[in-house]
């Protein structure tokens, strides 16, 4: 169960110095935040002339505090002749600042750091400046992992909120540099215990280095005993000593190498699908520099579940904060922060060449229903989110925010909306083309009937069997055709039917927000209320049906009372014009969980299967180049970009967005591991 997320407590020493009141030290030496950072850190590691050169270079830190040696890379980087193409900031920290407090902080760090406004190199661009983005940028106060994107996405830092014991365990990356940082030894003893450094032994490349300002003793003997080598130099200010170092084990030190890039003799994938999943895919590759050909069976994007007229997105609250929780939750944030990145973009565009996706801003009500109305509440009291990321409502604040009448109150989430999801495809799409050097090829009107292995590579027939494409890689994100085409045995989606009704001149045509529950209502232009969705497990016929609109108004109307006289009349078939609405079928997982991630052999998998019979997901065979994102339910638009951004990160070798445990929970191998260990192959 996910621990509550403290905040850090701001305070200062009468000498100016950030102070931590719950450790009884100091976020930086009193030398100086950014000398102290550019001294022990970046000299420490050899930085920035070891990423000369490099594609991808990932620096881990295991205590973030205030950003100041996040932001003393950052400008590094920016000032390198020869700098990395992607620098990946990964950093841990227990009690992170509020937004407001975080300002404030660096505010006063940088009026005491005399060259923090100066410009740091050819950009212009001051260390005050990158704080500024910084505090912009930074995440709601949630557990988990939030993943900010800076430079176009070029420096990405990846930030970890909650105890770094638990959390550096389960994060999955390569590391090249190492920064130990933390409040002394002697004051936050847990962040420098053994746990902490076999934990970073796990990730640690081969090549890595480490820097730290601390010359403790019990730093240097766990060093040494996961795989370090140390030496003593200088320190910095007051210290007489510090340690700096490398990953040279002399034994194995742990069961899995972390990950790599996939060796290919061109970056180059075909994506099969061009919904949300597809879309999203076609977005977070391009931006890496990928060559994508998109290849869709439909005359355009977003023609089957993704072409509803909107869809609602929210993060999702339980007790226990179950793993589809914190999925959802990561999913989201970085799903909004993704839509803010196509905002901008849409906005810079010329002659208005990309189209901002349509959404709502205004939030989303979840109304309680009597057996989850108590379990929330609890959750809520428990877990101590901030209000901007939910807060419980009575009935009478619901209607305030609703602008209509409810039956009872329940939780408010002002970041969560609706979107139209055909518009979100196509900015994805469009921003990916208009990108310098884009390399996107899309291919509308082709069905994937197979694809075959040649050597090193997979081609993408179509039902005439004529060559559609040829790649290394090939992205699986067609929904109810992937484990088909894909030729999986282990894929058990089934397709659920999902009817929606839209009413003009609505009764409802006052309402303000989306609401959900156990149906949901979203107010459209015009005065539209889309009601919605019947869920028909197994059930594939796209005929709108008057028993299913007649099911939407009447659930909708439990909800929002206004609506009771057009379900009665609804029921009594008094409904007085032709109904409207569309249908669409959504493909799940006997889970409910997407499948996201690299495919198992299954080949493989049953020529080896008594051995692989207690296998974790990193022991499973897989099959070269194939992935896939597909089975979102009613999900996609919070699972779609941070699925995307998961793929990406798995073929360039990046730290991936959310923890390993949670990739694990969504991996497509997940129900071919479930099979050999039930020694069904």
């Amino acid at each position: 169960m996910t621990a509550t997320l403290i905040p850090a407590t701001l305070a200062f020493r009468e000498d100016g110095t950030p102070y931590s009141p719950r450790f009884d030290d100091v976020y930086h030496s009193t030398f100086g935040a950014f000398e102290q950072a550019e001294y022990v850190f970046l000299r420490g590691n050899n930085l920035p002339e070891r990423w000369h050169n490099r594609r991808i270079f990932t620096v881990l830190e295991t205590g973030f505090g205030m950003g100041v040696n996040f932001l003393a890379t950052w400008a590094a980087w920016r000032n390198a002749s020869a700098r990395c193409e992607r620098l990946h900031f990964v950093s841990v920290e227990k009690h992170p600042f509020s937004r407001d407090d975080l300002r404030a902080a660096l505010d006063a760090v940088v009026a005491h750091t005399p060259h923090a406004s100066a410009t740091a190199g050819a950009s212009g661009t001051s260390i005050a400046r990158l704080a500024h983005e910084l505090v912009d940028a930074w995440p709601m106060l949630v557990p988990g992992t939030h993943r900010l994107e800076f430079e176009g996405g070029r420096v990405t830092l990846t930030l970890a909120f909650g105890d770094a014991i638990e959390m550096l365990p389960k994060m999955w990356l390569r590391a090249d540099a190492i920064y130990l940082d933390g409040f002394a030894p002697a004051k936050n003893p847990e962040l420098w215990s053994p746990a902490i450094f076999k934990a970073l032994a796990r990730v640690a490349g081969e090549e890595a280095t480490f820097s730290t300002w601390s010359s403790a003793g019990d730093v240097k003997r766990a060093l040494v005993q996961n795989g370090f080598e140390y030496r003593k130099t200088a320190g910095f200010g007051a210290k007489w000593t510090m340690l700096a170092g490398r990953f040279a084990p002399r034994w194995r030190v742990r069961r899995y190498e972390p990950p790599l890039p996939l060796t290919l003799a061109e970056r180059h994938a075909v994506v099969i699908g061009a919904g949300l999943a597809g879309s999203a895919l076609v977005e977070r590759l391009a931006a890496r520099g990928w060559r994508v050909t998109l290849v869709e069976r439909h005359a355009a994007p977003a023609r089957e579940a993704s072409g509803n007229p909107a869809g609602v997105f929210h993060p999702l609250v339980s007790r226990d904060d179950s793993s589809a929780s914190r999925i959802t939750r990561a999913g989201f944030l970085y799903a909004l922060r993704r839509w803010t990145a196509l905002d901008a973009v849409a906005q810079t565009s010329a002659h208005g060449a990309i189209e901002a996706p349509a959404r709502t801003h205004a939030g989303l009500l979840h109304l309680a229903t009597d057996d989850e109305s108590q379990a929330v509440a609890a959750a809520l009291a428990s877990f101590g989110y901030p209000e901007e990321f939910v807060r419980g409502v009575n009935r009478a604040e619901a209607e305030s925010i609703a602008g209509v009448a409810l039956a009872q109150g329940g939780w408010f989430y002002p970041r969560g909306g609706a979107i139209d999801p055909a518009s979100l495809c196509r900015a994805q799409i469009a921003a990916a083309r208009a990108l310098p050097d884009a390399l996107v090829d899309v291919r509308y009107g082709v069905q994937v009937e197979r694809i075959e292995r040649a050597g090193d590579t997979w081609q993408v027939f179509d039902e005439s069997s004529a060559l559609v494409a040829q790649a290394g890689v090939v992205i699986f994100a067609n929904a109810h055709d992937a484990a088909r085409a894909a030729a999986l045995n282990f894929a058990p989606t089934r397709s659920v039917r999902g009817q929606l009704t839209l009413l003009d001149e609505s009764p409802l045509a006052s309402l303000r927000v989306p609401v959900i529950g156990d149906g949901y209502a979203v107010p459209l232009p015009g005065g539209v209320t889309l009601a919605g969705a019947t869920y028909e497990v197994d059930d594939t016929d796209i005929a709108l049906r008057e028993a299913g609109h007649v099911e939407n108004l009447e659930r909708v109307a439990q909800m929002l009372p206004g609506l009771q006289g057009a379900a009665a009349d609804a029921a009594a078939g008094a409904h007085p014009r032709a109904w409207q609405g569309r249908v669409a079928l959504r493909c799940v997982t006997s889970d409910r969980l997407p499948m996201l991630g690299q495919l198992g052999d299954e080949a493989a998998a049953r020529r080896d299967a008594q051995r692989l019979s207690g296998a974790w997901p990193l022991d499973l065979p897989r099959a070269p180049g194939l992935y896939g994102a597909f089975a979102f339910g009613s999900r996609g638009l919070v699972w779609a970009a941070l699925g995307a951004e998961l793929i990406a990160s798995q073929l360039e070798g990046e730290p991936w967005p959310i923890e390993r445990e949670l990739a694990e929970q969504v991996d497509p191998a997940r129900f071919l591991q479930r099979a050999l260990r039930q020694r069904s192959l």
